[in-house]
């Protein structure tokens, strides 16, 4: 457990015991290094840490506090991100309307590239198994008006950063980030003799390898960790998490798509395949583009990666359109080269492809597909391990947690961003009110509205993506897979319920 320094419990003890107590304190016979103090420091440098400073700096409550950020990564490649029109990276977010609002009152959502954004209006999902599906779109909800019919917004994450880097260059330079960083330590400060008390403070030693110069020390009144998974400022605040690995990886990749009708209305698709592991998403991009995630076993995965770009892409619309049986046996076939092949072939033109096309004479193909798949943008294939993860609390004194810091879920609700943006919201909430009604920022009192609005929020979120994981993974026609098939037809005729779960996912 972390250590309470004594500015923590001194407001609780009487003052004549105070007095004994502060009586017997001594100073370091060695005067230390004195750290540049910051109000906020911020650990991480992705969508939620970025964003943060954006809102903090956006508001002019806010703007005038002294504010840090330590990414590990060359922040310049993520300013200078540049992709032809026609090509997209491979990771890829799904924005609800409420995470899009917030960057927008924040100033963000103006410095994205929207000529690579992609809001879409409809989502169709169906089981592999039983056939069922459901349809989602606005029509359910007549208090939805014709301009916020979006269900989600699709963008690459190279894109918002940028876009969030972008806002605030154009605040100012009154936050220092410290790019290529890490940190090599976080310990509670001291009380200097002839300086401030920095005993309930974390103390940050910072380590550059482009600077052979002594690590510089910065002392936060509040310090944010959105440094991920394997969160350094969680593991100083003594915060524990519980969760497990899914055994499963996530597949992605940037299709191209083969021509589409001019009356085609961009459109999510997701096919649960309980025998393989997980659910199968195919998410618009702007013109004939589309990104690809596959949720499947580990063998599965590297199975995929080991393909052909032409045998891949007979894959993922084999995915789409065989029953359970067909895309066992296609998995059953030998793998090829994944490196290109020298003189341009269709998908058709491998063993795969073959099979899929002599298979599809023979198959009912579901009727909401979504269109062919021609080819995949070189070099986008790639997976990633898929975890459930919650930490026990977001705060500690002087500590906050945002994003994947606090928590991971599974992707297959693709609220994992979402989820990181709503808890950047809330705590500039809460910071808001610390500085407006002149609290300490850092203290226990100040941040506790904070992990009261995210904590159970997120845990419903991450539940139910973790139960609809472990539904969709029982394989056959058993009880379980029936009881799932007629749930997902109730909700799909039930107009009421299904606005419900729609204005649950798009964060209303």
């Amino acid at each position: 457990m972390r250590t309470l320094a004594r500015s923590l419990w001194r407001p609780y003890v009487c003052p004549s015991c105070r007095h004994g107590i502060q009586s017997r304190r001594s100073y370091a016979s060695k005067s230390p290094q004195v750290p540049d103090i910051y109000d906020i420091v911020c650990v991480g440098g992705g969508p939620a840490g970025l964003g943060l400073l954006a809102a903090l700096r956006s508001s002019p409550i806010t703007s005038k506090l002294r504010i840090a950020l330590i990414e590990s990564q060359d922040l310049t490649k993520a300013r200078n991100w540049n992709l032809d029109s026609g090509k997209f990276s491979n990771r890829v977010s799904s924005l609800t309307p409420s995470s899009v609002g917030f960057l927008r009152d924040i100033g963000v959502w103006q410095h994205v590239d929207n000529t690579r954004v992609q809001p879409y209006r409809e989502m169709q999902v169906w089981d592999g198994t039983t056939g069922s599906k459901i349809s989602f779109d606005w029509s359910v909800d007549s208090t939805v008006t014709t301009e916020s019919q979006t269900i989600a917004t699709m963008t690459e994450n190279a894109n918002l950063v940028r876009g969030m880097l972008s806002r605030i260059a154009s605040l100012g330079d009154d936050v220092t980030i410290f790019s290529g960083t890490t940190v090599a330590s976080i310990e509670n400060g001291v009380e200097l003799e002839d300086g401030p008390d920095l005993s309930s403070w974390p103390v940050l030693s910072l380590s550059s390898p482009s600077s052979t110069a002594s690590p510089p020390k910065i002392a936060a009144r509040l310090l944010v960790g959105a440094d991920g998974i394997n969160s350094p400022v969680r593991s100083f605040a003594s915060i524990s998490t519980h969760g497990w690995d899914y055994n499963r990886h996530g597949v992605v990749a940037s299709l191209n798509l083969s021509d589409l009708d001019p009356t085609y209305t961009k459109t999510a698709y997701q096919r649960f395949l309980p025998d393989l592991g997980g659910p199968v998403a195919l998410l618009p991009l702007p013109g004939n583009y589309a990104t690809l995630v596959w949720s499947t076993t580990v063998q599965n995965a590297a199975y995929l990666k080991s393909l052909s770009p032409e045998a891949f892409t007979a894959m993922v619309n084999a995915a789409f359109r065989l029953s359970m049986t067909d895309l066992k046996y296609m998995f059953s076939l030998p793998s090829s080269s994944p490196e290109p092949s020298t003189s341009p072939s269709s998908p058709s033109s491998t063993p795969h492809g073959e099979e899929l096309s002599w298979r599809l004479q023979h198959t009912s193909v579901p009727s909401i597909v979504p269109p062919p798949v021609s080819s995949i943008q070189p070099g986008t294939t790639a997976s990633f391990p898929l975890r459930y993860r919650h930490a026990s609390s977001y705060i500690s004194p002087r500590v906050a947690l945002v994003g994947d810091a606090a928590h991971v879920v599974h992707p297959l609700g693709g609220q994992g961003l979402n989820l990181g943006i709503g808890d950047v919201a809330s705590l500039h909430s809460a910071i808001t009110y610390a500085v407006s009604h002149g609290m300490d920022i850092g203290s226990l009192l100040s941040l506790e509205p904070y992990a009261a609005d995210r904590y159970i929020k997120n845990a419903k979120v991450a539940g139910a993506c973790d139960l609809l994981h472990k539904v969709y993974n029982v394989p056959g026609h058993g009880p379980i897979p029936w009881a799932r098939g007629f749930g997902l037809d109730m909700v799909d005729r039930v107009p009421m319920l299904k606005g419900f779960f729609m204005n649950q996912a798009a964060g209303a």
